[in-house]
């Protein structure tokens, strides 16, 4: 026999192989039992019941963050309410949402379970606040103040006026801003508007998104000043379900 070699036909290299390969499934069933910690339960598709699937997923692992203890996955939680149906009786067929479009929960407007929590910085204080609660910040002079400008939905319709800014105190940029929109019973509401959906103009505040009657259903805010991670969440997916919802015919086929 050769050196190294256990018998006739086992050496080194062929063991140090064989145990790559237990290790390497090994590494591949941990990370897919891992992956599994949000995402469960499952809907089997079209049977409408939960399911497990294969691996089985982990037990709840404690993740310490700021904002307290984070228990992955929690029994207690609640997966984010959808309201979708499958086009088709038959597995694998698109879905739909299911009464309001723009708050259904999927397609572009799905949002994740967040916390229910402001995003805050390193002192404790508040991370996204307006203006009117930070004296420091202002617009600079060479950029447009849209404060007071109307505010245009995708059908050119006025969805409200902007009535003030909401900066990110960590990221020195503005995040949001603040639209007094009119409602159908009488009065107004406030409600924001993410800056990636608007274009600011000199005379007007483009929003291509959502309609000018759209802007109402806009979800709302706990606290005046300030915004929470489920919240925000909410609110992105409900411009986002507006870019395919927002009319009927924005789902359709072009040609």
């Amino acid at each position: 026999m050769e050196f190294g070699a256990f018998t006739g036909y086992i050496d080194l290299a062929q063991l140090l192989l064989y145990a790559f390969w237990l290790f390497f499934a090994g590494l591949i069933y941990y990370l897919v039992r891992e992956s599994h910690r949000e995402g469960y339960p499952m809907e089997t598709d079209g049977l409408n019941r939960t399911a497990k699937g294969f691996p089985v997923p982990s037990q709840p692992k404690v993740f310490k963050t700021v904002h307290g203890d984070v228990l992955v996955p929690d029994p207690n939680k609640g997966e984010p309410a959808y309201r979708a149906a499958g086009t088709y009786a038959s597995p694998g067929s698109p879905i739909e949402p299911v009464g309001d479009p723009l708050t259904a929960g999927v397609g572009a407007g799905a949002w994740a379970n967040r916390a229910d929590t402001p995003d805050l910085m390193n002192d404790g204080s508040v991370k996204i606040v307006p203006l009117r609660a930070a004296s420091a910040w202002s617009v600079s002079g060479n950029d447009s103040d849209p404060r007071g400008l109307p505010v245009i939905g995708g059908d050119f319709k006025t969805g409200g006026t902007v009535v003030d800014i909401w900066v990110d105190q960590s990221e020195f940029m503005f995040r949001y801003l603040e639209v007094e929109t009119p409602l159908a019973s009488g009065g107004t509401r406030r409600v924001l508007l993410p800056i990636p959906f608007a274009r600011i103009g000199r005379k007007q505040v483009d929003v291509k998104s959502i309609y000018g009657h759209q802007f109402a259903g806009v979800p709302g805010l706990r606290t005046p000043d300030q915004v929470t991670f489920l919240e925000e969440e909410k609110i992105c997916a409900y411009y986002g379900a507006g870019t395919l919802y927002a009319d009927p015919q924005r789902g359709e086929p072009i040609l």
